[in-house]
């Protein structure tokens, strides 16, 4: 006989669920009230299969108050094709956020899913986009996914889509692509073979790999950092190729595409524009100002594929903490010792010499110089040890032949633009000779070697900024802080990490990670350090986008100052965000306090501006786009020709007062963040109201329980089972399961008998975050519902019981059901077929040959909770369950009534939560075809 998807079936020994995916030959099963790591397939041809039916309950096994609660829990945690709205949340090892389910609510809005993820930085913007990746794989909607990200955070996305998602993705990238394409087929791709992959955008946007991706690109792309591909205009550098890609993806008006970026302006209005037609090309339409009431239409139509809050907007939606660190910030200065002073100022020397050089009059040579010395300047500032590398290093402007190409490579590696090819490669020293003569004897190259060794000279005692610093960590790690230590330069990070490995007390670890190792390897060595409980990281800014490192520390030190603010909030956003355990994290702007220093300047025009736009509006604003013209101009005029020489044609200010470039600049950065504020109350998510997602998210918590709903059976069957439960005063969980039994310790596959424990996000290293899909929770109520189940089995959760409460004026019965459905998706004449399960609690009042049934949900709810009065003799309550079993026939028919009406409401949750599919023809049909399984019954009598 064919057995029906959703049906019981019996084979092994033991009950199975049949699911969608069986066939005539084969039938793929799930053990009943097992997981999906059980799940199994069994050849008919081979072993017995044969059609189970659901035993009611032994009256002789009777339970306690405790037994329905338990075991109505046990079912809903254990289910993995839950009938909710949503169908991905089952699946899910974290329990996402009120707020993040604002854009999966937008996104199954629309068809395709086209949406702009901008959410500040901590916020998690990767849950949110494969919360949609997740839940469009589990309506069997798509059935392969992409994500284009820079290749230091491949892994970072390959963790978060495994641990979080249960998506196990492949990496392709440039050392991974030979192996993965061995497993493949003569002419098959790599993006054929393997359904789920994490792309470097910076490895596929080559021609050669860019065309076989797109011949094969999957219905489900999600392009990380989208902010570094914005249209860049002719010409074929790398920013031009992402964008080519992205928008040749775009090109399917099929495919779901979703761009993720904490930074989608970068201070440039165009190239936000060209995000915005990647989601849709009729936004090249758009007004240039779309503020007044003559535009809201236009801005409606962009809200609903446009997310960008702020931490404020988010901290308590829905009444839903979600907490983020306070941070503590202090700047902190140093003073450069004699020795080091002096080759500063003989560096000054040679810079001024060098940039005003008369007897070249070649613009291109000039611009050379120029980088040249700017490097010099830069690298002396971070250490000696960056200033020795520059100084013997070629510049890298010097094999330059145009002006334009100068500028650009300068900029690139001087002036930390967030337009930069990401950032691989930004922190090797540029190098200052410019010299074109081979020769080692020309002057400049004399004076550049005989400044290295007096570099050299000063490493160590003679740099109050490197002993200053190892003080300063110090001081840290004694308050309980960890911290991250950013550098500018690979020699300045080696330099330091060395130093504090020297001078901090036995016991610190301190590591360096820099952009000379693989993201593999970066990853293994933070691993590594997060295994010491004192710990300093010691990196450059290869660690400062995208990176999550707040469970490890909880401070950062800018010991380089970056030259572009945006890259300072991105290095605390390590530690600053959601999930971070200290309630505090602390940031120390560290800089060269002399009056003339090019940190002074920075911290003037730049750093302090920033800061103060982020504390009145809330949220970061990059630098006005033109900002690197007016800080060249002003370093060149402040630093190398002094401010006391007029430069021909140039206004500049008198001693003592403000420059007028800086006074623009500042002008435009007030301009941009009041824009950002209009475009934030602009863009706010009119299309999905709070009480919408208040109605989803406790339809969803409903049907497969909350993280309260977690902790609370975790508490109560560890209890019942023997073990010590307590709670500290940091609110974590002690668990200790030495006097469990031993059956039970093994299912739950704990190494150890004590854990500490958290049900909520954010946990410290020593902690277990224990959710729904934890295997520790999944073995649990595996556990309790397989020994209820069986009639040998010894469970703390009994499938009947009888209790006396004052809650009830006449004896009530609670059925406690497990419902299975069909849901059926029709398009274009095809049908595909998802399995639902739903746990519901009916009850009636009287006996059951007159059974008057109770609508009220809250009062059933109550009952469940209630806890006995007083006695009742086992005899009687024998009497009164074989009562209750022996007319279950009689009570069926509202049973399948009560399915029906449930089967209506998924179907209506589906069509509500999917409303755009049925644009293309989707159609919804739920079907209950089977009878409800009778799990417990629990009869409440009144009080005598």
């Amino acid at each position: 006989m064919n057995f029906a998807v959703g049906s019981l079936v019996k084979a092994r020994g033991r009950e199975w669920v049949v699911l969608p995916e069986s066939s005539e030959e084969v039938l793929l099963l799930r053990p009943l009230g097992g997981t999906e790591d059980e799940v199994t397939g069994i050849s008919r041809h081979l072993e017995t299969v044969v059609e189970a039916s659901f035993m009611p309950p032994d009256p002789d096994l009777l339970g306690d108050y405790r037994s329905c609660r338990l075991l109505r829990d046990a079912v809903r945690l254990g289910f993995r094709s839950s009938a909710g709205p949503f169908r991905s949340f089952a699946h899910l090892a974290v329990e996402p956020r009120p707020y993040q389910l604002v854009p999966l609510l937008m996104a199954l809005k629309q068809e395709p899913v086209r949406l702009l993820i901008a959410d500040d930085v901590g916020i998690g913007k990767t849950v949110e986009s494969c919360l949609i990746a997740r839940e469009l794989l589990d309506r069997g909607e798509i059935s392969r996914l992409a994500i284009l990200c820079p290749p230091h955070l491949a892994e970072q996305w390959q963790a978060e889509l495994s641990e979080k998602f249960h998506i196990d993705a492949k990496l392709v990238l440039s050392s991974t692509v030979s192996q993965l394409e061995r497993d493949c087929r003569l002419g098959q791709s790599l993006f054929d073979r393997y359904p789920f992959v994490i792309v470097s955008i910076d490895f596929i946007k080559s021609d050669r790999r860019r065309d076989e991706f797109l011949r094969t690109c999957p219905e489900f792309v999600i392009v990380d950092e989208a902010h570094t591909c914005t249209e860049a205009g002719e010409g074929r550098g790398g920013r031009h190729q992402r964008h080519q890609l992205v928008a040749s993806i775009a090109a399917d008006a099929q495919r779901h595409l979703i761009l993720v970026t904490a930074t989608p302006h970068s201070g440039n209005e165009s190239a936000f524009r060209s995000l915005l037609i990647l989601l849709d090309k009729d936004f090249a339409r758009l007004p240039e100002d779309l503020s007044g009431r003559e535009h809201e239409q236009a801005r409606r139509q962009l809200a609903a594929y446009f997310v960008q809050r702020r931490r404020a907007d988010i901290r308590a939606y829905l009444h839903a903490d979600t907490p983020f660190p306070t941070r503590l910030e202090q700047e902190q200065s140093y003073k450069l010792s004699p020795e080091y002073r002096r080759l500063v100022e003989k560096v000054m020397r040679f810079a001024r010499e060098t940039v005003i050089d008369p007897n070249d009059s070649s613009k291109h040579r000039q611009r050379v110089r120029w980088w040249s010395v700017l490097a010099l300047l830069r690298s002396i500032a971070s250490s000696p040890a960056a200033a020795a590398a520059t100084l013997r290093s070629r510049a890298a402007t010097a094999d330059t032949e145009t002006e334009e190409e100068a500028n650009s490579i300068g900029r690139h590696t001087l002036l930390d633009l967030m337009d930069n090819e990401a950032t691989e490669g930004v922190d090797l020293v540029p190098g200052s000779d410019f010299e074109q003569e081979q020769s080692s004897e020309t002057r400049v190259r004399r004076r550049l070697q005989e400044m290295a060794r007096e570099a050299e000279a000063l490493k160590g005692a003679k740099d109050e900024k490197l002993q200053q610093a190892i003080k300063m960590v110090g001081s840290m790690l004694k308050d309980g802080f960890q911290p991250i230590v950013f550098c500018r330069f690979i020699p300045t990070a080696e330099y330091v990490a060395q130093a504090l490995r020297e001078r901090l007390p036995k016991g610190v670890q301190v590591e360096a990670v820099t952009g000379l190792l693989p993201p593999v390897e970066r990853e293994n060595r933070i691993a590594e350090l997060s295994e010491y409980s004192q710990r300093v990281l010691v990196c450059t800014d290869c660690l400062s986008e995208g990176v999550n490192l707040q469970e490890h520390f909880n401070a950062v030190i800018h010991y380089d100052l970056s030259w572009n603010p945006t890259r300072h909030e991105q290095r605390e956003g390590r530690v600053d965000r959601f999930g971070q355990p200290s309630k505090q994290v602390r940031v120390v702007t560290y800089y060269d306090g002399s009056a003339d220093s090019i940190d002074r300047i920075v911290l003037d025009v730049l750093i302090r501006k920033h800061r103060q736009i982020r504390t009145s509006l809330g949220i970061s604003v990059p630098v006005p786009a033109n900002s690197e013209q007016v800080i060249e101009s002003i370093f060149e005029d402040k630093i190398l020709r002094g401010r006391e020489n007029l430069i021909e044609g140039d206004q500049m200010a008198l001693p003592g007062m403000e420059d007028p470039r800086e006074k623009e600049l500042s002008r435009q950065w007030t301009d941009a963040s009041e824009r950002e504020k209009r475009s934030r109350s602009m863009f706010s998510q009119e299309t999905i109201k709070v009480d919408e997602v208040a109605r989803e998210l406790d339809a969803m918590r409903s049907a497969i329980g909350s993280t309260v709903d977690v902790a609370t059976f975790t508490r109560d069957t560890l209890l019942a089972y023997g073990a010590s439960v307590s709670q500290n005063s940091k609110g974590v969980t002690l668990l200790d399961l030495k006097e469990t039994p031993r059956a039970l310790r093994d299912t739950l596959s704990v190494h150890k008998s004590s854990l500490r424990a958290r049900f909520e996000l954010p946990v410290s290293d020593d902690e277990i975050y224990l959710n729904r899909t934890h295997p520790f929770i999944e073995g649990l109520a595996t556990y309790v519902m397989d020994a209820a189940l069986d009639p040998e089995g010894d469970s703390v959760a009994r499938r009947c019981g009888v209790i006396r409460t004052s809650r009830v004026a006449r004896r009530t019965t609670l059925l406690l059901t497990r419902m299975r459905f069909h849901i059926v998706t029709r398009q274009a004449g095809e049908e595909r077929i998802l399995l639902a399960e739903d746990c519901q609690i009916l009850a009636f009042s009287g006996a059951p040959q007159n059974a008057t049934w109770i609508d009220d949900q809250t009062c059933i709810n109550e009952l469940v909770e209630a806890k006995p009065e007083a006695n009742t003799l086992p005899e009687q309550a024998r009497n009164l369950l074989r009562q209750v079993i022996e007319n279950i026939p009689l009570l069926q028919p509202h049973l399948q009534e009560a399915a029906a009406i449930r089967g209506n409401e998924l179907r209506e949750a589906h069509r509500r939560v999917r409303s755009a599919s049925q644009m293309r023809g989707v159609r919804y049909e739920v079907k209950s075809e089977f009878a409800p399984d009778v799990l417990g019954i629990y009869v409440y009598l009144p009080k005598l």
